[in-house]
């Protein structure tokens, strides 16, 4: 099974947020009032960060199918797809106001994220474009999981591959699961999906889908493809804000897909574009240029996926030795 299409393009289909974002020293826990720091607005959503990073951070030709109120948010949001070379086919829901999202960015670089979906609610199945000339379609899940598992289905039958990423954590119908090639979640989202926790290779194992990928912040990411693990340590940085990493993290990775890597490269990559990401404020704000992101990996070659880090990062997922 070939995670490489022979077509060429990047569609992805979800959401777009306007992100309120404050600082504080810490997230608050519940019930606590936490006095902040600075705030700002910057672009984001899930599917607005993904597409951001295939076209910024992986250089692909890429579309998003999106929903947007008609209201001074959306401009903000049109203006940084549009500026990242993101071609925009925009369900216009006059009335319904713009998805929203309100996080606490804490000094680890932690955060807390509370989302509005607003028009992000309103894709149904038939605004689904064309799929002819698309590679890959790269999902999530801020959107009705009716149309995301819609949209799935009918990429799958004509032959372009899915990639989902399962954010937020959900569990997931079978008739989306059958549909994916490529499955992509954090260690908390892989534990919803499957009900296996503590045990990383055993919960991806469980999973019938192609290829399933679980990234695991500031340890790396692994992969199980055909019965096989793949193991990326993560690139060292010094983080300034984590939010939008994971999606950096999606977008680079079906970048490299469509540009015909294979997986080890594109788990290179997609590593490298997501610790960029951190590096810097905002989820599209923080998405590194292709360049930066070739230039980082040369730069770390040497640093990254050493022994050491992969014996350490086989033993936290499970595995008695890496691969």
């Amino acid at each position: 099974m070939s995670l490489v299409s022979s077509r060429s393009g990047i569609l992805v289909a979800g959401s777009a947020n306007l992100d309120f974002v404050v600082r504080a020293a810490h997230v608050p826990a519940p019930g606590e009032t936490v006095l902040g720091r600075d705030f700002a607005t910057f672009p984001g959503g899930k599917g607005a960060n993904q597409a951001v990073a295939c076209a910024r951070a992986g250089g692909a030709a890429t579309r998003m199918l999106l929903a947007l109120g008609d209201d001074p948010y959306a401009q903000q949001l049109e203006a940084s797809l549009r500026g990242a070379g993101v071609e925009l086919l925009i369900v216009r829901m006059p009335g319904i106001a713009t998805g929203t999202a309100f996080i606490c960015l804490a000094d680890d670089a932690e955060n807390a994220i509370t989302v509005a979906p607003g028009a992000n609610n309103t894709l149904r199945a038939t605004h689904l474009p064309s799929l002819a000339n698309v590679s890959h379609l790269l999902l999530q899940l801020e959107t009705p999981i009716d149309t995301v598992t819609a949209y799935a289905i009918a990429a799958h039958t004509v032959g372009v591959k899915v990639v989902l990423n399962g954010a937020p954590a959900r569990e997931l119908p079978i008739a989306l699961l059958d549909a994916l090639d490529v499955l992509i979640v954090n260690e908390g989202e892989l534990a919803t999906i499957t009900g296996i926790h503590g045990n990383i290779a055993e919960a991806l194992t469980h999973l019938s889908v192609p290829c399933v990928i679980v990234t695991l912040g500031a340890r790396g990411a692994c992969a199980r493809m055909r019965g096989k693990f793949h193991l990326q340590a993560a690139y060292r940085v010094d983080p300034v804000d984590t939010t939008g990493a994971g999606d950096t993290f999606c977008g680079a990775f079906t970048a490299a897909l469509g540009a015909g890597l294979d997986l080890p490269t594109a788990l290179a990559r997609a590593s490298a574009a997501g610790a960029l990401a951190t590096t810097r404020l905002g989820a599209q704000t923080g998405v590194p240029e292709h360049v930066e992101v070739e230039t980082f990996m040369r730069s770390h070659a040497t640093t990254v996926n050493n022994a050491a880090a992969l014996r350490e990062l086989a033993a936290y997922c499970g595995l008695p030795e890496h691969n």
